[in-house]
This record gives structure tokens, C-alpha cells and sequence, in this order.
């Protein structure tokens, strides 16, 4: 089975795309992380979850976890208010996470060895061309494990 195979249409967001949004796409799919992509259409970073998580959590809370446990939950409520208005640009970590790159014809072995390497939920499959290349679509550790567990 080739990268082409396992490939698979997974929603993307823009730099520009708005946090929040991509939180509730993120929480309504649940989904690992999401495709950051950038102007011209390809791939630019990985926003994992956990890293909109982490913006939810005041800073006082991350220095001091005990604090987590006194906060009211109709505080806890408004902890979303930290993503809205925020552009998707704002929220990549300093050093953001490019996406491991799959060839199309690459096998399922070689998308396995570059996720377990890059320590990445996803994997963008991309047909190199001389604009520099498309995103075909995106290969999902469930996804390989479940096509590798199917061929077992």
C-alpha cells in the first residue's frame, strides 16, 4: 500500500483562520491536531490540540497547579474567551511543528518510520510539481494503524 492509498481529505486551517474555530474543529472531530496551511495552499505546521489546551490554561494555574483546583467552574467557563479573536498564527508554538512530508508513492512502512521519527499524529502527502507541490491529502496514525492492522 503506497502513501497515495492511505491518503485521505482532513480539514485544514489558514494562519489566519481564527483560534477558536479551529478549537471547535478540533473538539467536534476529535482530531489529534489540524493542518496548518499556509497562502499558497501547503502544509505549513501541525496545531496539535494539546497545544489549544495549553492556551486555555492561565499562567498562574500552569506555575502553580494547585491553584487548577480552586478555580469555580463558572470561571473555568470563560477559559475559551483566550482563543477568540486570536488568528491561528498566534497560537503555533515558537518552534512550530512542520509537517513530515510523505512522495505519494512512498509504502506504508516508510509513512510508519517518518511518523514514529517525527513523533506526528499526521502525515501530509504531497506530489512534488515545479510550484513546489500539492497537498494530495493527509495520512493519520489511526488511520495507518488500522490499514496495517486490516492487512495482519
Amino acid at each position: 500500500m503506497r502513501a497515495r492509498d492511505l491518503a485521505v481529505e482532513y480539514p485544514s486551517v489558514t494562519l489566519d483562520s481564527d483560534a477558536l474555530d479551529a478549537a471547535r474543529l478540533l473538539a467536534e472531530r476529535r482530531l489529534p491536531g489540524v493542518m496548518v496551511i499556509d497562502d499558497d495552499g501547503k502544509p505549513y505546521a501541525i496545531l496539535p490540540a494539546s497545544r489549544l489546551v495549553k492556551l486555555l490554561v492561565p499562567d498562574y494555574v500552569l506555575e502553580d497547579p494547585a491553584l487548577a483546583a480552586v478555580v469555580d467552574e463558572k470561571h473555568a467557563d470563560r477559559l475559551c474567551r483566550a482563543l477568540d479573536g486570536r488568528p491561528v498564527r498566534d497560537c503555533l508554538p515558537r518552534e512550530r511543528q512542520v509537517p513530515p512530508v510523505s512522495d505519494p508513492d512512498d509504502t506504508a512502512l516508510e509513512v510508519a518510520a517518518l511518523m514514529a521519527r517525527e513523533r506526528s499524529p499526521l502525515v501530509a502527502v504531497v506530489e512534488k510539481d515545479k510550484a513546489g507541490g500539492q497537498l494530495l491529502g493527509v495520512i493519520t496514525a489511526a488511520h495507518l494503524l488500522e490499514q496495517l492492522l486490516g492487512v495482519a
